[in-house]
């Protein structure tokens, strides 16, 4: 599996949580933590990517993953290029592997790729000579985001080891739950999901997650709340209801939150749906929602995943 960390392998990928190490993700927080240092104290760009050209290929809509990626890019001193799929030949019928092989002839130090299919990330990491970073691909993994949520929780909390972390909402469509249950597992967190069955896979209880089903006994001394979004998009038939039934079960209000640890966070990827998946009172708590800490660590763990995935191919090129 090509998502190691290491600093001896060129060409190395980040394509999911699934297969790296306790170290290996210690090694990725503690880098990010000291570049989230970096950027609340000083701010200034740095030279450490000179020379280096990072390309943005989103196949998907994207505010947050999008910018934070081509900020921590800008911030290191990277050429960070955004390519449009709208005006591209992928919309003239180009397949994925002949826009890899047009990509790859740009030779560039970094991919950055989010696409609606799973999988296509890897595809691309097979037929590029550069790191390829997955930003998102389909249901299957989001690598980056629960690397920042953890850097989030342990900011906060100190730790991850012993946490008790409740993950709610639309797990079934959810490639966010999917990351952070692997990450949280193995950096000795208890996760539990809640969701509707017919939100959840049918593989769930293969993860090493506690199930629930009801939002109270679920969030029960549980120290972290991560909300999801209802992903409509990829919903093809009626899983919930009706949105307003949804957020009356599974809608993080503060009578359900009641049930959870007096300090308990809060947590959303984002985008939130305001009186879907949380009340807008618990989303905007100034001392118990992360949601805007969330969106600025993002910034520091995609620059830490940018410069380590590029050290070899910077030092074979002089770059450093």
């Amino acid at each position: 599996m090509a998502s190691k960390t290491t600093d001896t392998a060129p060409n190395q990928h980040l394509l999911t949580i699934e297969g790296l190490s306790v170290s290996n993700i210690t090694k990725l927080l503690d880098l990010a933590d000291s570049y989230a240092t970096h950027n609340r104290d000083i701010g200034t760009k740095q030279s450490l990517l000179s020379g280096c050209t990072q390309i943005n290929l989103f196949f998907e809509s994207s505010t947050r993953t999008r910018t934070s990626f081509e900020l921590a890019g800008k911030r290191l001193g990277a050429d960070t290029i955004n390519m449009s799929v709208e005006g591209s030949a992928i919309k003239k019928g180009e397949t994925l592997i002949d826009t890899a092989m047009t990509l790859n002839a740009m030779q560039p130090d970094v991919l950055v790729v989010r696409h609606p299919e799973s999988g296509a990330a890897a595809l691309l990491a097979q037929k590029v000579d550069c790191s390829v970073i997955n930003a998102g691909d389909g249901t299957h993994a989001h690598p980056t985001q629960a690397l920042l949520d953890a850097l989030t929780i342990r900011r906060r909390k100190g730790q991850l080891q012993g946490l008790v972390v409740a993950i709610c909402g639309d797990i079934l469509n959810s490639r966010v739950a999917r990351s952070n249950i692997q990450l949280l597992t193995t950096m000795g967190a208890q996760v539990r999901v809640i969701a509707p069955p017919t939100l959840l896979p049918a593989s769930v209880d293969r993860l090493g997650v506690e199930l629930h089903h009801d939002m109270r006994l679920g969030l029960n001394n549980c120290d972290i709340v991560m909300m999801l979004r209802l992903q409509t998009e990829r919903m093809h038939g009626t899983f919930v209801p009706s949105v307003r039934e949804y957020y009356h079960f599974y809608g993080l209000d503060y009578d359900k939150l009641s049930s959870a640890k007096s300090d308990a966070l809060i947590m959303h990827p984002g985008p939130m749906n305001r009186g879907v998946e949380i009340d807008t009172a618990v989303a905007d708590d100034i001392d118990r929602s992360l949601i805007r800490e969330q969106v600025e660590m993002g910034v520091a763990v995609r620059m830490a995943c940018l410069d380590l995935l590029t050290r070899e191919s910077r030092t074979q090129d002089g770059k450093q």
